[in-house]
């Protein structure tokens, strides 16, 4: 069993099974209001972003509280590193007071995986790194649309949205495709690469569309992907409400679907960008804050798995 969970390659099938089978325990458990959290435990998270985020940084720190784990949040603006201490370093100065577990967020992808060479102390969970993979957002994804669809197997799931640098859509797509799902990307001509392309149609055989009517047609899951502006250096399309315009899904372009289609986004949301505020709102499709509500208990199961 891999010490990490730097990809969703990580973790086998059967691995992935047992952490949305714990998933559903926990989320139980956490509807339940009388339910009391496990006793203190001995055990340390350290989260170690260096990327804004609320969700996937509060998550963790909830749901390893409700594990009865301690939880040590790390500024980084108050950290070593801004006396120009090294990254390795100062990786090496948090694995030397042995915590259990240390989630990294950072905005150079691999730059996990380069660390996880001088941490040997703990589990590292790949809190999202760069444009590269985002592995505990994408199993709390495939969690929530289970809730919903019970069977992935041929599953229709459309991507839409910034694929060139969402470390979301790459989870997905390795993790959907694990569980036989029939995946289909949209999105503008210069939000994706040519190797990119390569690589999801030779080597996962995905559907490439710059036409959201036509890629999302019979669609049983909508994933709309943020724009993700702090990494936009060029122009890749006129305006945002050009993007709105062609690739922003609202009730209107949903009727190209099926009528259970289901919504979803990582968050945040850019509001008329990348989905309608109507559509966002919508509780019948939209399941936006099921997700985040998904959140702790996957990441509890997460934590879970690797406390050994």
């Amino acid at each position: 069993m891999s010490k990490h969970l730097i990809s969703i390659n990580d973790l086998t099938k059967k691995q992935i099974e047992n952490v949305l089978n714990n998933a559903n325990k926990f989320f139980a458990e956490n509807k339940n209001k009388e339910h009391n959290d496990n006793p203190p435990s001995s055990k340390i998270l350290v989260n170690f972003f260096f990327e804004n985020s609320t969700r996937t940084r509060t998550s963790f720190e909830i749901a390893a509280k409700k594990l009865g784990y301690k939880v040590v949040n790390i500024d980084i603006s108050m950290s070593s590193l801004s006396k120009k201490e090294t990254i390795i370093d100062t990786a090496k100065t948090i694995n030397a007071m042995n915590p259990n577990f240390i989630t990294i967020r950072h905005n150079s992808s691999g730059m996990v995986k380069l660390l996880s060479n001088y941490i040997d102390n703990a589990s590292i969970i790949n809190a999202g790194d760069g444009t590269n993979e985002h592995p505990s957002q994408a199993l709390l994804d495939l969690f929530t649309i289970k809730q919903h669809k019970p069977h992935i197997n041929n599953l229709k799931v459309a991507i839409c949205g910034d694929v060139l640098h969402s470390r979301v859509a790459r989870s997905n797509i390795i993790l959907l495709n694990k569980f036989g799902a029939k995946i289909s990307l949209i999105m503008p001509q210069t939000l994706i690469t040519n190797q990119y392309q390569k690589w999801v149609k030779d080597k996962w055989n995905i559907d490439i569309y710059n036409n959201i009517n036509a890629g999302i047609k019979d669609a049983d899951v909508i994933m709309m992907l943020r724009i993700q502006k702090e990494r936009l250096s060029g122009c890749y399309f006129p305006s945002m409400n050009e993007y709105y315009k062609l690739f922003g899904l609202d009730h209107n372009k949903l009727k190209n679907a099926k009528k259970d289609t289901i919504i979803l986004h990582p968050g945040p949301i850019n509001r008329d960008v990348e989905i309608s505020s109507e559509l966002a709102d919508d509780n019948s499709r939209s399941l936006i804050l099921n997700q985040v509500e998904s959140g702790i208990a996957v990441r509890q199961a997460i934590l879970s798995h690797f406390d050994t």
